[in-house]
């Protein structure tokens, strides 16, 4: 009698602290080790960080380092390297700034993409700590560069700083997203000012020419922006927001998404009949394209972004090959750099 009513008080008294038994019956759970803890929040911090979209930040880099190379036959795999995680650190950063101030304001909710904040998977304190060490990151490999790389240091700094400041104004401070401006900031910052940032990195001057070039990959990374904007016109409204795609309304919105999808291939089709061969590789591309704008007219928005960006991805590298393959003087503008 006495043995039974030692166990019932071990079973109470497990029941109790739910450390080894169930409530409701008494049966044994699994306690949920440290390391799987750990290895939980680490996802958590890289879902925040939004990876997906990177690749808007690693093809310009790419790029600007393969012009390096071919215009001024100048390449540091070092260099390269530190230019990546440099802008890869900024970009992470503008993403958290992004998902922290798109809270705040009530733009993301249950069916948002992001929904670090709205499922409390993270604090709004640890974005922005999170955010701190990304920027942070960012200029300490701003602090290197300026040591390893042959360019100047007021150049290399003025061209981060407007880099970085375009990632936090985007949505903090003036909030130009929410202002209809967000799109120039976008074709800006993920264009002309990081394959910039790479080509002064590695050669030491600023090459005009690296504008054009980077024109149709910043088209390409623009139609990322839009396809979310449009997907995402009637939430956005609802909380009082202004887009280029709420703006334009669905027609005229659809007419720039394929003038943002299309016209880079224009650009490649006139480079490859005029110049060299080599330019029909990101041309191959466009099939992907083809079925992303029958997916967009067909009204199936909902991971159109992501598909955006892998395509960016793919066109991107076709890009930086097709260069690498041509000849210095069958590239276009190359009297410019």
């Amino acid at each position: 009698s006495s043995f039974i009513t030692a166990v019932s008080s071990i079973m109470e008294s497990g029941q109790k602290t739910n450390g080894h038994f169930d409530h409701s019956n008494g049966t044994a759970q699994q306690k949920e080790t440290p390391s799987t803890d750990k290895h939980s929040t680490l996802h958590k911090y890289l879902t925040a960080l939004r990876p997906w979209s990177f690749t808007a930040s690693l093809t310009p880099v790419l790029l600007g380092a393969a012009l390096s190379y071919k215009m001024q036959s100048q390449f540091n795999p070092m260099v390269l390297v530190i230019v990546s995680f440099t802008a890869l650190a900024v970009h992470a950063a503008g993403n958290l700034v992004n998902t922290i101030y798109d809270f705040k304001r009530g733009v993301d909710n249950k069916k948002s993409d992001d929904r670090t904040l709205v499922d409390r998977q993270l604090s709004v304190n640890d974005l922005v700590t999170l955010g701190t060490v990304c920027y942070i990151i960012g200029c300490v490999g701003l602090f290197v560069l300026c040591v390893v790389s042959p360019a100047q240091v007021q150049h290399l700094a003025l061209v981060y700083f407007c880099g970085l400041s375009g990632s936090f104004l985007y949505t903090g401070g003036l909030g130009l997203k929410y202002i209809a401006l967000g799109d120039i900031v976008i074709f800006l910052t993920f264009g002309p000012l990081t394959v910039m940032f790479a080509y002064l990195a590695i050669t030491g001057g600023f090459g005009v020419a690296t504008i054009l070039y980077a024109t149709p990959l910043a088209l390409n990374i623009e139609c990322v922006l839009h396809a979310n904007n449009c997907r995402d016109r009637q939430s956005d409204g609802q909380v009082g927001i202004v887009t280029l795609a709420i703006l334009l309304g669905p027609s005229l919105s659809y007419a720039l998404f394929c003038v943002l999808l299309f016209g880079p291939y224009v650009a490649f089709g006139y480079v490859t009949i005029h110049c060299s061969k080599w330019f029909f590789l990101p041309t191959v591309t466009v099939m992907l394209a083809f079925s992303i704008e029958r997916k967009f007219r067909s009204g199936c928005l909902d991971k159109l972004p992501q598909e955006v960006a892998k395509l960016n991805f793919i066109l991107g590298l076709a890009f930086v090959l097709s260069i690498l393959l041509s000849s210095k003087e069958s590239l276009p503008f190359s009297e410019f750099f």
